[in-house]
């Protein structure tokens, strides 16, 4: 094994001389891989193809690409992976490899180009092959999902899964690919993948669409635990509290841009009582240059990025600004990182809106709740305790900026029509809410249901079952994104808000209701299917909440036929919207101060 820069001059002038053959250059190199110093390789590989010539020298340049994508140097890397592929066009592991040089490059087309390549060339019944194309089309997959190109990210994994069932990653990929798409029923049948296995590879946040059973929750969240998180490290501070002057309050998230929970959240942030708080920011957040980013980093007396640090770093950071209360905007979705909260940097960490549900990681301590939103008898379902607001569990931002009410006609909606809207995510519909909704649109002649567009397929598969509930598709109205002044405008050109089950609206239901309109919902066991009834528990509008389906469907049919309920209910939420507690930002920062205060000082 090479292991020094002596061996490295003596294998090197072998090379230059034309003294190495295939084997030992190929054993050198390994030896230098083994030791992490793929750049010694790539020299190596280089000075041997410049002095040597052979009828395998693809297989040369497939290792000089290796070595170089190990190293780092990208663009390189391509060049050898190309060469290879020019020198043999029925290698395959170039094209595959080429694929990743090319993503990393952030050339997603080209890097889509190589992988789909490989998925028309390969031999499925050639083991090593099999691997490789399974690879590749997991590749796939995972960058069309990204991209929201559900239909080929869900025929690649489909195709992957019956090639290979146990995989528990992909697997809940292709669930939430599902969901998204409403290609009901999520849990569809592949060969060699029970039902059993799809439930339990569900992920958290998928989870919450498909299940009010707040048992499965956690045990979604502890899989999670259990299977994507390091061991716990030792934690880098023991519980002690600090002795400083203000109580120091972080808060973490890659969220602090155009995103719901920021939306939610910045004057929280400005509201801070700076006389006894001071108040950081740790920011993995992509640069967005929105407004709301804006006001973000300037809410913060600290705004501090940590995206270029691991997570280790990341926590060492935090625990030398001595943070009181640190309170991460993720749990488990997207962005997250749990591994960072595992070290402990803070001696109380809580979780708060990312995830509308328990998070199962240990180092988080509490939950911010309301007594509505979590019952207490549902408080064993949680690894935190819930810090219970006296109001609301949800903060708001009286700032937001809305345009004027749009026409009907701008909007595509008859004129005369009763407007229904759900403008939840796509995934939160499941055919149980859907039917109910149709059978709504029966009894209700003259009513239409605004949707959000979020993609083609959901809009396809919606419009297929609609028809084959006996409802015309054109009466589902579809509504492109648009900037959120002009999303929240939207509302107000609706009728009613007929929520989802069991993944209520939050961000959206406050939206809703800040526009005056009126939510209607159905709540059950979970934080996801009670979130829209905490709202209109402090909206003062219990009437609302339906204890059941039926009860739900029949209160929609009732507010379509009665005008001025619905006005009534309309102007009730404008005046709570200035004078009622779920809209009172400041109330509920100086309770969520009494919480803290409370913690740091072991009150009770």
């Amino acid at each position: 094994m090479a292991e020094s820069g002596t061996d490295l001059g003596s294998v090197l002038l072998r090379a230059w001389q034309g003294q190495l053959d295939l084997l030992q250059l190929f054993n050198a190199a390994a030896g230098f891989d083994a030791q992490g110093l793929f750049p010694l390789s790539a020299v190596l590989y280089q000075t041997w193809l410049q002095r040597n010539h052979s009828d395998r020298q693809q297989y040369v340049y497939f290792n000089l690409g290796s070595a170089l994508l190990n190293a780092g140097d990208l663009e390189p890397a391509q060049t050898a992976y190309q060469k290879a592929a020019e020198l043999d066009a029925g290698f395959i592991q170039p094209r595959f490899n080429l694929g990743i040089v090319q993503e990393r490059l952030g050339r997603i087309a080209d890097a889509l180009e190589m992988w789909r390549w490989v998925t028309v060339n390969v031999n499925p019944e050639d083991p090593e092959q099999r691997e490789m194309l399974i690879s590749a089309l997991n590749n796939i997959g995972r960058v069309q999902d990204a991209a929201k190109q559900y239909g080929e990210a869900h025929d690649c994994l489909t195709r992957s899964l019956q090639l290979k069932p146990d995989q528990p990653d992909v697997l809940h990929h292709w669930v939430f690919i599902r969901a998204r798409q409403c290609a009901w029923p999520v849990y569809s049948a592949i060969p060699g993948v029970s039902l059993e296995a799809m439930r339990a590879n569900t992920s958290a946040l998928a989870m919450l669409s498909q299940s009010d059973d707040p048992q499965a929750q956690l045990e979604a969240a502890r899989n999670y635990v259990r299977k994507k998180l390091a061991p716990l490290p030792p934690p880098l501070t023991d519980g002690s509290r600090y002795a400083h002057d203000k109580i120091r309050v972080a808060y973490c998230s890659s969220d602090f841009c155009l995103h719901p929970v920021a939306m939610l959240t910045v004057e929280l942030f400005e509201l801070h009582d700076r006389e006894h708080f001071e108040v950081y920011g740790f920011c993995w957040t992509r640069e967005d240059a929105s407004p709301i980013r804006q006001r973000i980093a300037k809410a913060f007396d600290h705004f501090i990025r940590i995206d270029t640090l691991d997570d280790e770093a990341a926590a060492r950071l935090i625990r030398e600004h001595e943070i009181d209360i640190l309170i991460d905007l993720h749990g488990q979705t997207l962005g997250a990182r749990a591994n960072m909260l595992a070290w402990r940097p803070a001696p109380v960490q809580i979780t708060y809106l990312g995830l509308p549900a328990t998070t199962g990681l240990p180092s988080i301590d509490y939950v911010i709740a309301d007594r509505f939103l979590i019952p207490e008898v549902c408080a064993p379902f949680y690894s935190e305790k819930p810090l219970y607001m006296p109001d609301i569990y949800q903060v708001s931002d009286r700032k937001r900026l809305c345009l004027p009410p749009p026409s009907r006609e701008s909007c595509g909606l008859p004129v005369d029509a009763f407007v229904f809207c759900s403008f939840n995510n796509n995934y939160k519909f499941t055919p149980a809410v859907f039917e109910v909704w149709m059978r709504i649109l029966q009894q209700v002649p003259h009513g239409v249901l605004w949707l959000l567009s979020d993609n083609p397929w959901a809009e396809a598969n919606l419009r297929r079952e609609a028809l084959a509930h006996g409802i015309n598709p054109a009466r589902l109205i579809f509504a492109p994104r648009v900037a959120p002044e002009a999303y929240l405008a939207r509302y107000m050109a609706a009728d009613l808000f007929l929520d989802t089950f069991p993944f209520n609206a939050g961000t959206t239901a406050n939206d809703a209701l800040w526009a005056g309109l009126p939510v209607l919902t159905c709540p059950g066991r979970t934080f996801a299917s009670r979130m829209a009834g905490a709202l209109l528990t402090a909206a003062g509008v219990p009437e609302l909440i339906c204890a059941d389906f039926p009860a739900y469907e029949r209160k929609a049919i009732e507010l379509a036929n009665d005008p001025a309920t619905c006005r009534r209910l309309h102007e009730h939420l404008l005046q709570q919207r200035e004078h009622g507690p779920l809209f009172d930002s400041p109330r509920f920062v100086r309770h969520l101060e009494q919480h803290f205060r409370r913690l740091i000082h072991h009150e009770n």
